[in-house]
């Protein structure tokens, strides 16, 4: 079955940032995989992602962008539901 394309972007409050970087800076503390969910889908990201920081700078406007990468396998398919990912 073929991957559908997904682009999303959500705003989320201080509180929900902190709690899931300190989770995701565990994670790669301990070279393990992180769970997260996003709009409604599970996500699994390596131990061994690439990380990387992107800075953009506009004309009205400034951007860093924390950004994790990983191949996929053909065959791949969404989490199970393993209760709640934060």
């Amino acid at each position: 079955m073929a991957r559908s394309p997904r682009d999303i972007e959500r705003i989320y409050s201080t509180q929900e940032v902190v709690a899931k970087l300190r989770r995701l800076a565990d994670s790669i503390e301990k070279d393990e995989p992180f769970r997260i969910q996003i709009a409604g889908v599970r996500i699994r990201v390596p131990e061994r992602a690439q990380f990387s920081i992107e800075h953009e700078l506009g004309d009205d406007e400034e951007e860093i962008e924390f950004q994790l990468k990983w191949p996929v396998k053909p065959d791949s398919k969404p989490e199970p539901d393993e209760g709640p990912v934060v």
